[in-house]
């Protein structure tokens, strides 16, 4: 079937679980809806799941991927399967001729997200990866204001869950921001300094990173699975202006410091800071709330999967960029386990 023909995109939601019931309801939701795809299977190993998947989607469900393509021609699925298994679905959905949109991480290692490019070049497909972020509509719209950033303070808190546990908090919860500002941010990392340290389970749980670019933009990021509340903000310094995003209110304020411009750095912090609290300019400050349309991410993303599939063009987060997260996110990994080791902590 051509992706580009009148015909709706044949797609499969591959594992069912946290992330997969998502994409299942949204890919029914753009079909009620008149958009051109369909909704046909649901794949997941676990039989509990998959028995409630394809009763509440009235869908076929397949314990393998094998069972499914034997069964139904696909044009593209989503994997949300657990990370370790990304590139094995890969493996067996790119050669049968099957566009991907592949949940965030695209894989566990740098030899697995190259074999998942290779096998997308080879075989002509597309493959999106699904950092999230990208397409929350306060992050569409930072993106017209930018002029240079030069300094970033990203923290993203959650309370504990026992899903995604066979990765860490950096790969799990901290890479949606890092791909974030690499995404903003026009320069490469040069230095990475990082701690982190394992609470409740068995890998790293709670993390700081402070990355310097060579275009000296700083940005330090805070990321923990294991927090009393849910934080997901993000602010950042340009010349003269100061903007606070929430990611979980879809909220965008402006703070323009033109007026104060002969402050210090840390004065300029802490009017910029009790303005954001207040709602209220404080004196030599311009305080505006940016308009933001607001959507539901996921739904943007898949639609814009769709789009590039349909219109065999490339994916607004292609695999190289996911590629590009998880080898930063890698690298932080190793600077932890560095710091762990040169303070004892990795033997306690």
């Amino acid at each position: 079937m051509a992706e580009n023909s009148a015909s709706p995109l044949r797609v499969a939601v591959v594992g069912a679980g946290a992330f997969g019931r998502n994409h299942l309801r949204v890919y029914r939701e753009l079909e009620l809806a008149g958009l051109p795809v369909q909704l046909v299977a649901v794949v997941d190993r676990d039989a509990k799941t998959l028995a409630a998947a394809t009763a509440q989607y009235s869908i076929p469900g397949f314990a393998t991927i094998e069972e499914c393509l034997a069964a139904m021609p696909l044009n593209a699925a989503s994997i949300c399967a657990p990370t370790v298994a990304h590139a094995e679905c890969a493996r067996v959905l790119l050669p049968a001729g099957v566009d991907l949109l592949i949940e965030k991480p695209v894989a566990t290692t740098l030899a697995e997200a190259d074999e998942i490019i290779r096998l997308a070049h080879e075989y002509g497909r597309i493959v999106q990866v699904g950092h999230l972020e990208r397409f929350n509509p306060a992050v569409r719209a930072v993106r017209g204001l930018m002029n240079h950033p030069m300094f970033f303070e990203v923290h993203r808190l959650s309370v504990f869950t026992p899903r995604s546990l066979d990765v860490d908090v950096v790969l799990d919860v901290m890479i949606h921001d890092l791909d974030l500002v690499m995404s903003l941010v026009d320069s490469t990392v040069r230095e990475v300094r990082a701690v982190g340290l394992p609470v409740l389970s068995r890998k790293v749980d709670i993390a700081n990173v402070r990355l310097e670019f060579e275009n000296g933009c700083v940005a330090n990021f805070t990321a923990s699975r294991v927090s009393t509340e849910r934080v997901r903000k993000m602010r950042f310094f340009q010349p003269h202006q100061y903007l606070s995003l929430d990611f979980a209110r879809q909220d965008l304020l402006l703070i323009d410091v033109t007026a104060a411009a002969g402050l210090d750095p840390a004065q300029l912090a802490a009017l910029a800071s009790a303005a954001a609290a207040s709602g209220q300019p404080a004196p030599g400050l311009s305080l505006s709330k940016i308009a933001v349309e607001p959507g539901e991410p996921l739904r943007m993303e898949i639609q814009s999967f769709v789009e590039a599939v349909r219109g065999r063009t490339q994916p607004e987060v292609p695999a190289e960029a996911g590629r590009a997260a998880l080898a930063l996110a890698l690298e932080i990994n190793a600077a932890i386990a560095s710091h762990a080791q040169r303070t004892g902590l990795s033997s306690r």
